[in-house]
């Protein structure tokens, strides 16, 4: 059987992941014909495997218009935020048995789809915990910006771009920055901008002085520095 190997964008590449299901489907893929990675498979791994290729450009090219219940979409824009790299196998095991197994729509107790379920909780849980236990320290930098609230946290799952809306209404027009070991965000209004990550071994701790976190605050998010993104914040 040949096999595909689809690379997404990012570990929580939602779009990339509908629009690679949808193809598959089309050309009747199914589930155990294909491996899902992201950016943070090691290159080895990918290179070990004897299968050929699927390509985005592929996938794209059969689409078709599949309807699922919006409660299985919503599913799936919670679990993709998951840590376990299974997530996207399981959520087109889901899809393909959706399609092909009109029946799994009524079955609540089907133990794949409660595996969802449970990833679900479980992400849903790490942003209440993540929006609920961050602790920011003020720090007073001598430019026009004014204070800077900046924290350090270790979320289980994927879910700081999910939950940096929060922050940001929270803080309204104050400058925030919040460090994590996948990635950090800072923002002022309605800009969100996203840098590269701080291991808790390079995070200054929460009584740290204001030199330390301000050196690693323009470390982080050095104009000059490659791999930052700049998003709107959603209203």
């Amino acid at each position: 059987m040949l096999q595909h190997t689809v690379m997404l964008a990012s570990e929580t590449d939602w779009p990339g992941f509908r629009q690679e299901a949808r193809g598959l489907l089309a050309r009747l893929v199914p589930p155990e014909a294909v491996s899902w990675h992201t950016p943070s498979v090691i290159a080895s791994d990918l290179c070990t495997r004897p299968a050929a290729r699927g390509h985005a450009a592929e996938s794209a090219r059969g689409s078709m218009n599949l309807v699922v219940p919006r409660s299985f979409v919503s599913l799936c824009e919670t679990v993709v935020l998951h840590e376990d790299p299974a997530r996207f196998a399981l959520l087109y095991r889901l899809l393909w048995r959706l399609v092909h197994e009109p029946a799994l729509g009524h079955a609540p107790l089907d133990a794949e789809r409660l595996h969802a379920q449970h990833m679900a909780q479980a992400v849903r849980r790490d942003m209440h915990r993540m929006k609920a236990f961050v602790r920011f320290c003020t720090i007073e930098e001598d430019d026009d910006g004014g204070p800077l609230n900046a924290a350090w946290f270790e979320p289980v799952h994927h879910v700081v771009e999910a939950v940096s809306p929060f922050f940001a209404r929270r803080f309204m027009h104050r400058r925030w920055a919040l460090f994590t070991p996948e990635r950090s965000v800072r923002g002022r209004g309605e800009e969100i901008e996203f840098g590269p990550g701080v291991r808790r071994d390079q995070a200054p701790a929460p009584d740290a002085g204001e030199a330390l976190w301000l050196m690693h605050y323009h470390s982080v998010f050095d104009p000059t520095r490659p791999g930052l993104a700049t998003h709107a914040r959603s209203p």
